[in-house]
């Protein structure tokens, strides 16, 4: 039984976790009075008397929280954007290599991926890593995703049923590529650059698909759909969260990926597509599961030496 404390559970993301602690019974939960969820004195008291804190809050209050731990025994899960790309804090993506897991392990601090940097770093890192691409191959990267990702506010946007038109048609945003997730998806994957990056918010509730779009020639290996489909099913051999989907499974998909066909499921897959002149990766997963809470509690789990799929579905 190891105690934890969720710092912010009014927002998607704690309220997630919260409910996933709940149906555990290897956890106790250290509660905040309502009335006192922002005294400072309380939270700095219920988080030195943790094992696990969760923070699913604002950057700058994230920052405050970490501030407040004195207990070297207290181990934090950050949720926000603050420190995913802050030296000392372990990248939660602990399938990358063995080295980005034993940081998970072992470390006090650990920094859940934003849900689309997520998508992009499980198809990016590997081609850096195995010497397909270097860091100054000019990456673009498409991502659609469920409007829960928008946090509460979208979430009632989307359900207003005054709602503007366009609601109703796919939305691309981040139209400025200054993104939040780009510094985290430069620096975790290797690259001298930013990516050019489109997202783009549907009318649905979970789920996303993140898109890289490789020219075999500007690669540094020659590399064909085959090829790289089986170098991905290598890399991800023996995870048990993410999956690389075989030729025939491919071919199931009758030319279209659903962006939320792993809606409810804490488990990604890798898809490979295209021809040997114009290569596409694919990472879906639910953006409220590998893309977050689900990937907050994994880390949890690897970090507590806990079954790592535990209270997950995969």
């Amino acid at each position: 039984m190891f105690k934890v404390f969720v710092d912010g559970n009014r927002g998607t993301t704690g309220l997630n976790v919260c409910e996933r602690l709940a149906a555990r019974d290897d956890v106790e939960l250290l509660t905040i009075d309502p009335d006192k969820r922002k005294d400072p004195a309380e939270r700095k008291r219920l988080i030195n008397s943790a094992d696990i804190v969760f923070l699913c809050l604002p950057d700058d209050a994230a920052r405050e929280a970490v501030a407040m731990v004195e207990n070297p025994n207290t181990r934090v899960i950050d949720a926000s954007t603050a420190h995913r790309t802050v030296p000392g804090w372990a990248y939660g993506l602990p399938e990358l290599s063995p080295a980005h897991r034993k940081a998970v392990e072992k470390g006090q601090w650990v920094a859940v991926p934003g849900c689309h940097a997520s998508g992009f770093a499980m198809l990016v890192y590997p081609l850096v890593a195995m010497g397909y691409t270097s860091g100054d191959y000019p990456f673009t990267a498409f991502s659609v995703t469920g409007f829960t990702g928008g946090g509460n506010k979208m979430i009632s946007e989307y359900g207003d049923v005054l709602r503007p038109a366009d609601y109703e048609t796919p939305r691309q945003y981040g139209l400025t590529q200054n993104h939040k997730h780009l510094p985290e998806m430069r620096a975790v994957s290797g690259l001298n650059s930013f990516p050019t990056f489109s997202p783009v918010v549907g009318d649905f509730p979970r789920g996303m698909v993140v898109t890289i779009p490789l020219f075999a020639r500007l690669m540094e290996k020659s590399v064909t759909v085959d090829g790289l489909r089986d170098a991905f099913a290598e890399y991800y051999a023996g995870q048990k969260m993410i999956r690389v989907l075989s030729a025939a499974q491919v071919n199931a998909l009758e030319g279209f990926i659903g962006a939320n066909q792993l809606a409810g499921h804490d488990s990604a897959e890798i898809i490979v597509t295209g021809n040997d002149e114009r290569i596409m990766l694919h990472a879906r997963f639910d953006n409220l599961g590998k893309g977050a809470s689900g990937a907050a509690m994994q880390c949890m789990n690897i970090m507590t030496g806990s079954e790592e799929t535990a209270g997950l579905t995969v």
